[in-house]
C-alpha cells in the first residue's frame, strides 16, 4: 500500500480526481488507502483501480514494478479521464447555477458518499435509514438549529474539526455541546439503561404524538377554511389565475374567527 500512494503521488493523481474515478468519496478514498491490504478493498473499487494503472494483479509485487514513464503517465491519465465521472454531470440531477467550485465538490463528495453507502448490500437497510433520517433532518434544520449542533458536535468528536470551533451561535453550540457530551458520557459508560429511561422516554413520545396531533388539527381547519373559500368564490380548486384571489378569501375568513 505504501507503494501505491508512492506510486499515485508519482502520476499526479489527487484523492478527489481518484474519488471520482472511483465513484466515492474523497474520504472514502482516504480509507481505502489506510488499509493494509488491497484485497480488504471493495471488489469493485479494487478492478477499477486495476484497470486504471493496467495492471492484471493486485500484488504489492505487481505494483512494485510500475515504472512511470511519459507513455505510462499519459495513458493513465486518459484512462482516469475517460472513466472519472465530471462532476458537471450533476446537472443531469441539479441546477448548479450560482454555486462556487468548492460548494460543487461538496455536493459531489456527498452523493458519492451516499452512494456508497446504498452500494453497501450487507448494511443496505440500515444505510438507507440513516440517510432517509438524515434528509428528514436537513428538511427540518431552518427550525431546529439544534440540527446544525448535533452536526458539528459529531464533526467534532470523529476528528474533522477542531473541538474549539464554532460556526453558528456560539453561547448556544456550546452549551449544547456540553449537555450532549455528558448525555454520550452517559450513555457510553452503561449509566442508563431501558427501565431508568422507560418514563422520559413515555413523555418524549407524548409529546411528538400532541404535536402531530395539533399538526393535524391545524391542517384539517385550513382545509376546512380552503373549502369554504372556494365555495363562495365559486371555484372548485385553486390554479394558477385564481390562486391570489382564493388566499385573499382564506385570509378574509381567517379573520372573521378572530
Amino acid at each position: 500500500m505504501k507503494r501505491l500512494n508512492e506510486l499515485l503521488q508519482e502520476l499526479g493523481i489527487s484523492k478527489f480526481r481518484l474519488a471520482k474515478y472511483l465513484g466515492v468519496s474523497r474520504q472514502m478514498v482516504y480509507n481505502y488507502l489506510e488499509l493494509d491490504d488491497l484485497n480488504k478493498w471493495p471488489k469493485e473499487k479494487k478492478l477499477l483501480l486495476f484497470k486504471l494503472l493496467d495492471i492484471d494483479d493486485g500484488s504489492g509485487e505487481t505494483i512494485s514494478k510500475i515504472k512511470v514513464t511519459t507513455d505510462y503517465l499519459m495513458s493513465v491519465e486518459s484512462r482516469l479521464n475517460q472513466g472519472m465521472k465530471n462532476i458537471s454531470d450533476l446537472d443531469s440531477y441539479f441546477d448548479l447555477k450560482g454555486i462556487g467550485k468548492d460548494d460543487q465538490t461538496l455536493l459531489a463528495d456527498i452523493m458519492y458518499l451516499l452512494k456508497e453507502k446504498l452500494l453497501d448490500e450487507s448494511k443496505h437497510d440500515e444505510n438507507r435509514f440513516a440517510i432517509l433520517y438524515l434528509y428528514h433532518m436537513l428538511q427540518s434544520i431552518d427550525n431546529v438549529p439544534e440540527i446544525k449542533y448535533i452536526f458539528g458536535y459529531m464533526s467534532k468528536t470523529t476528528g474533522f474539526t477542531d473541538p474549539e470551533e464554532f460556526k453558528f451561535q456560539e453561547d448556544k453550540q456550546f452549551i449544547f455541546e456540553g449537555i450532549l457530551y455528558s448525555a454520550l458520557t452517559l450513555y457510553n459508560n452503561g449509566g442508563a439503561s431501558r427501565s431508568k429511561l422507560a418514563e422520559s422516554h413515555r413523555r418524549f413520545v407524548q409529546e411528538i404524538e400532541q404535536k402531530n396531533e395539533e399538526k393535524l388539527s391545524r391542517t384539517q381547519q385550513l382545509n376546512t377554511i380552503k373549502i369554504q373559500a372556494l365555495k363562495e368564490l365559486n371555484y372548485t380548486e385553486i390554479n394558477e389565475k385564481n390562486a391570489a384571489e382564493v388566499f385573499e378569501k382564506i385570509a378574509e375568513i381567517q379573520s372573521r374567527k378572530v
